[in-house]
């Protein structure tokens, strides 16, 4: 099982930092996914701001959330856990 987001602050050019339940950090580049249906409204930064933490991984009002194991494994890590 790969580790949870613990925490989320969203970064200019669509991307996400990350805080993983493991302690390791990373950013997820989210551009890739702003054509595609329900994400689609990530295009407008203001809603793309709101995103928090739900259930160990990332969501938006509008119901729009990534796999956590996603996030995980396709995210470029920052930090080695502590």
């Amino acid at each position: 099982m790969n580790s949870r987001v613990s925490s989320v602050v969203p970064l200019s050019g669509y991307k996400l930092h990350l805080e993983f339940s493991s302690g390791e950090t990373g950013v997820y580049d989210c551009s890739d996914l702003l054509e595609i249906g329900v994400f689609k409204e990530l295009q407008d930064e203001n809603y793309f701001r709101t995103v928090k933490v739900l259930d160990g991984t990332v969501a938006w009002p509008h119901d729009q959330d990534i796999c956590p194991d996603t996030l995980y494994l396709d995210s470029r890590k920052t930090a080695e856990p502590g």
